[in-house]
C-alpha cells in the first residue's frame, strides 16, 4: 500500500488562521537543508481586515525566558524571517512549489495560501540539554518553530487568541559512505620496567546509528613489569555549548567495568561491546537529546557535522562522542591510569525515500493538540491559545 499523505494541523483560539504542512522534520545535508512549506487557510470573517503573517524563528535558549540578570535575556534569535501571507503580494499559483501544497490548495478551497521559507545552511541542528527531573521551566536547547498569526501589521501587537506555533525540527542524518575505521594506539614506558606497555583500540568503521551496538576491539600488550588490574571502557558524549561561553560537557553515556587483568609479559585481545541509550541516561541533568516534538519521544543527540567555513561559534550546541579505554595499573606506590580516546559519530540512518507519485491521492490530517495524549501536562505558555484545527474551519467535502 502506499504511504497516506499526512497533514499536520493546528488552528489558533479565534480560529481567524489556521497552519497546515507535510512534515515536520527537514533535514540538513550540511551543503543544502529542506525547504520548509505550507498552507495558511484563513477566515475572513473572523480575521475582520487584518493581515497574516507567518514567521521561521531558530532561537537559543540557554535559561527560562523569566529570567534576567542585569538586563540580559537567556535566549537568542539566531534567525528570524517573516513573509506577509495574506492579503498575497504575489499570484496565488505562483507560491506553490511543491505538489503536497498544491492538494493542499485544492482541498481547502479559496481561503488557503501558501508559504515557503528556505533555511540558511549556517543554522544549527536541533539539539537540547537534558533538564533533571526537578527542574521547571523552558530546557537548554537550539529550538525551531513556525508562527503564524493575524494583525494590523507587522510590527503591531499580536494577541495570543490570533496566534498559532508550531515546533518544528532540523535533523541530519548519517552520510553516505563507510568513512574510515577509527583506530587509536598509544605505547607507555615506566620506570624501573625495560619493556613497554602498548595497548590498542579499534572500531569497526566511524559511524554508528542509535541503537546500534558499538564493537571495541582492544589489543593489550603487556612487556613491562607492571600488573594491569582492570580495563574501563566507556561512551562518552561531548556537548560543547559554544554560542555564549564555549562550555564542554562531558558525561558518560554507557560504561563497562570488565574487571578484566593483564600480568606482565602477558598479552590480551577481547572485543567488547557498548550500547548507548538514552533509556539508561533518562533522568541525568546535561545530557544533549536530539530536539523533539513535545509528545515525542526522542534519544541521545546525533553527532554535529558542520559545513567547512561555518563559524562553529553561531551552532549552538555542539555534539561529539568518543569511546574511552583506561587500562588501571599497578604498582608499589599506587594505581596508575592509561588511557585511549577512539572518536566515532553516533547518528540516525538515512530513512528510505517516499517519490509523491507512489503517495496515495488521499489526505490524512492529524492533530497537533497535545491534550490528546494521556499523560502529557502542558509545561509552557508558548501553546496558550492554541488550539488543533477542528474540521469546523476546513471547508465539507462535497
Amino acid at each position: 500500500m502506499s504511504p497516506k499523505n499526512v497533514i499536520f494541523k493546528k488552528v489558533c483560539k479565534d480560529k481567524s488562521v489556521g497552519v497546515y504542512m507535510g512534515k515536520r522534520d527537514f533535514v540538513d545535508r550540511v551543503d543544502s537543508v529542506e525547504p520548509l512549506d505550507g498552507v495558511i487557510l484563513i477566515d475572513p470573517e473572523a480575521l475582520q481586515g487584518r493581515k497574516v503573517f507567518v514567521t521561521l524563528s531558530c532561537t537559543f535558549r540557554y535559561g527560562r525566558d523569566d529570567m534576567d540578570v542585569m538586563g540580559i535575556a537567556f535566549r537568542r534569535e539566531l534567525y528570524l524571517a517573516t513573509r506577509q501571507v495574506y492579503p498575497p503580494l504575489q499570484d496565488r499559483e505562483k507560491g506553490i512549489h511543491t505538489r503536497v501544497q498544491a492538494k493542499l490548495l485544492r482541498k481547502l478551497g479559496n481561503n488557503s495560501y501558501p508559504f515557503f521559507f528556505e533555511f540558511p545552511d549556517n543554522l544549527p541542528c536541533s539539539v537540547a540539554l537534558q533538564p533533571a527531573p526537578s527542574d521547571v521551566g523552558k530546557q537548554c536547547a537550539v529550538e525551531f518553530e513556525i508562527k503564524a498569526f493575524s494583525a494590523e501589521s507587522q510590527d503591531a501587537k499580536v494577541r495570543k487568541r490570533s496566534t498559532v506555533k508550531l515546533m518544528l525540527r532540523k535533523v541530519q542524518y548519517a552520510p553516505e559512505g563507510e568513512g574510515i575505521a577509527p583506530s587509536v594506539e598509544t605505547t607507555r614506558d615506566f620506570v624501573m620496567s625495560d619493556k613497554p606497555l602498548h595497548v590498542k583500540a579499534s572500531l569497526d568503521k566511524e559511524v554508528y546509528y542509535h541503537g546500534e551496538p558499538i564493537k571495541v576491539h582492544v589489543s593489550v600488550t603487556n612487556n613491562s613489569s607492571k600488573n594491569i588490574k582492570n580495563i574501563i571502557l566507556s561512551v562518552d558524549q561531548i556537548a560543547n555549548v559554544v554560542l555564549y561561553s564555549n562550555d564542554s560537557y562531558a558525561k558518560c553515556v554507557d560504561i563497562e567495568d570488565s574487571g578484566d587483568s593483564v600480568s606482565p609479559g602477558a598479552t590480551l585481545q577481547k572485543v567488547y561491546t557498548m550500547l548507548p541509550l538514552l533509556a539508561n541516561n533518562s533522568e541525568r541533568r546535561g545530557i544533549a537529546l536530539d530536539g523533539k516534538l513535545k509528545h515525542e519521544d526522542t534519544n541521545l543527540a546525533s553527532s554535529s557535522i558542520v559545513k567547512d567555513g561555518v563559524l562553529k561559534e553561531v551552532l549552538g550546541i555542539m555534539v561529539s562522542y568518543r569511546v574511552m579505554v583506561k587500562l588501571i595499573v599497578g604498582g608499589m606506590m599506587g594505581s596508575s591510569e592509561v588511557g585511549l580516546e577512539v572518536p566515532f559519530k553516533l547518528m540516525h540512518a538515512k530513512p528510505d525515500a517516499v517519490k509523491e507519485s507512489e503517495q496515495e491521492e488521499e489526505i490524512v490530517f492529524e492533530e497537533f493538540k497535545r491534550s490528546y495524549l494521556k499523560g502529557i501536562i502542558g509545561d509552557d505558555d508558548d501553546e496558550e491559545g492554541n488550539v488543533s484545527g477542528g474540521d469546523d474551519m476546513a471547508p465539507k467535502e462535497k
